[in-house]
């Protein structure tokens, strides 16, 4: 900070610095005056003295709004246009002035924003429900009509079409999870046998199998959201998984007590270089490519959704061997803790 106050006042420097040399000058050609080296020198040492605690001072004085300003980019908060500092100087004002001028003006901006995405969400989430009706009424049209093949087939089609529609009402519901979030005691094989059961009509397509293995551990979550998580973690291993594959789903307690739900494919796995992608948003990777219906949202779902509901999410894959991925739960003790910072 020092040295650009110096910097922008150098103009001011290289004024004093020649008005003491005209007047060293002016004293040693003007003949009428009779003085001694010695005191010019003096004299000098007294100037350039009196100006640098002059200078020092100035500084302090003068960047003490600035270093303030700095301060608060450091510690960016919410309520940052609160703690400016008091202006003392003209320029300091005009710069408060600017800071809060332009600061109502973004929160403007930001607002009509949030107002607008608003109302995008209500309109999403009502067209969704709206569709939901017809796509009812063919799902009981399929169930009156199992025995017809070409009705496999459409059920097959209706079914993919009913994930894309479910899951855009859960992307609109996201941005208020925290005023949808229940957390209760829920046997997690059975939040993912019912995913199973609704994607039964794919899997029976590609002639998959899934097996469950392991007890029905009980974790802590949100169920709704959860079976959102396994959806994800689902569509995804029944797309990659060859004809006639198999899903595992298995459950396993850790010494720590955390429970820990796999979901593991027998597809084509993942390359090491793309596994720190996979849950990046739009990231499809090499087998993505190869799959025309990768959008790049499931597992970036998945993974947003299991951050704010206090699951984490690991994968392990290798190129031919299939992937395996792994929903870690809270403990008991974890789950209480947090209910009790809530509460109090």
């Amino acid at each position: 900070m020092f040295i650009r106050y110096v910097s922008s006042m150098k103009s001011w420097i290289l004024l004093f610095m020649m008005l003491l040399g005209f007047t060293d000058l002016l004293i040693l050609l003007d003949k009428g005056i009779s003085i001694k080296i010695g005191s010019i020198v003096y004299l000098n040492v007294l100037f350039l003295l009196s100006f640098i605690c002059f200078f020092i001072w100035r500084y302090r004085k003068e960047t003490k709004y600035t270093i303030a300003l700095v301060a608060i980019t450091e510690e960016m908060n919410d309520d940052w246009l609160e703690t400016l500092p008091r202006p003392e100087y003209l320029r300091d004002e005009v710069t408060s002035e600017v800071l809060r001028t332009v600061a109502i003006f973004f929160r403007q901006k930001l607002s009509d924003c949030k107002r607008a995405h608003l109302i995008e969400n209500d309109y999403t989430a009502s067209w969704v429900h709206e569709v939901k009706a017809p796509l009812t009424a063919m799902k009981l049209t399929i169930d009156a009509h199992r025995s017809d093949p070409v009705m496999r087939e459409i059920e097959a089609e209706w079914l993919r079409i009913y994930l894309l529609i479910d899951r855009q009402l859960y992307i609109s519901r996201l941005p208020f999870l925290e005023s949808d979030y229940i957390l209760e005691e829920t046997a997690i094989q059975q939040l993912a046998a019912k995913e199973v059961r609704e994607l039964a009509s794919w899997c029976v397509e590609n002639n998959i199998a899934v097996e469950f293995e392991g007890e029905d551990t009980k974790v802590i979550t949100d169920s709704k959201w959860c079976q959102f998580i396994i959806r994800q973690l689902l569509t995804n291993a029944v797309k990659y998984s060859p004809d006639g594959g198999t899903i595992v789903i298995s459950t396993e307690i850790m010494q720590t007590g955390n429970v820990i739900l796999m979901i593991k494919d027998e597809g084509p796995g993942i390359p090491a270089h793309d596994l720190p992608r996979i849950f990046d948003k739009g990231f499809t990777g090499g087998n993505g490519r190869l799959q025309n219906a990768a959008t790049g949202l499931g597992l970036y779902l998945a993974q947003t959704v299991a951050a704010k509901i206090g699951i984490t999410l690991e994968v392990q894959s290798e190129p031919t061997k299939g992937t395996v991925m792994r929903m870690m739960f809270i403990t008991q003790n974890d789950f209480e803790s947090i209910r009790t910072e809530l509460l109090t």
